[in-house]
């Protein structure tokens, strides 16, 4: 499991050039990843949501956007210059008074039991030192009902794998390499995406952790999938 202190470090060292690397590695198509988990949370009509691992705040702004004024969204993250960055553009953006930013680890969660309808996790889970533990302390803060929306990175179809794998190995490093400075960060991100459970192990965990109706859709010939649990 990865070491929490090294990935603290390594998100610190690219939190300023993290969302242009995104656009670049994934041609814009994590755009349309957000857009259908913020649609599948729309559906659910939380009243608030917590975006744990909210990084930059891509998702939690693309929330605020969806969903009404009253829901409040707090963005959370265990890294300090990525929700540095998510301020500076809250800003920039203006508005979005239900939206708020603050410190938290997902292994440790500031909230007491029962505080969410719905909490998000977007590319986040594989960067958690436990994942089982990560995985209980969003069931607990859940409200019976409530939903968890896991959007992650997951294993391609067969017939698509040697092709991605080759670009995990020898061309992500290098665009990511020009474009933040910082190759060895990327070779890491690479290598949890190779080594993260498929779609169905991934499943089981849900399951294990103590949620019921998992619901998967795969995105992009495999590479993304959303799992949509219940408690």
């Amino acid at each position: 499991m990865p070491d929490p202190v090294a990935v603290n470090s390594m998100f610190s060292r690219i939190a300023r050039r993290y969302d242009v690397a995104n656009r670049l590695l994934s041609g814009g198509t994590d755009v349309w990843w957000r857009r259908k988990l913020v649609r599948s949370v729309a559906a659910t009509a939380p009243r608030d949501v917590l975006d744990l691992a909210t990084g930059s705040g891509d998702v939690a702004f693309a929330l605020g956007r969806r969903l009404p004024p009253s829901t409040a969204i707090t963005g959370m993250d265990f890294c300090q210059p990525m929700l540095d960055e998510a301020e500076i553009k809250k800003r920039q953006a203006g508005g979005f008074t239900n939206l708020t930013f603050q410190p938290g680890d997902g292994l440790n969660l500031p909230a007491a039991d029962a505080s969410f309808d719905a909490v998000t996790l977007s590319f986040g889970l594989r960067n958690m030192a436990d994942r089982a533990r990560a995985l209980a302390e969003i069931h607990r803060v859940l409200r019976p009902g409530g939903h968890l929306f896991l959007l992650e990175f997951s294993q391609p179809y067969g017939w698509f794998r040697p092709f991605y794998y080759f670009y995990l190995r020898r061309i992500l490093p290098i665009l990511a390499a020009a474009v933040t400075g910082d190759r060895s960060a990327y070779e890491y991100l690479g290598g949890s995406i190779e080594t993260y459970p498929g779609h169905a192990a991934m499943t089981a965990e849900i399951l294990r952790a103590g949620f019921a109706e998992v619901n998967v859709t795969r995105m992009t010939a495999g590479i993304v999938a959303l799992h949509q649990a219940t408690k």
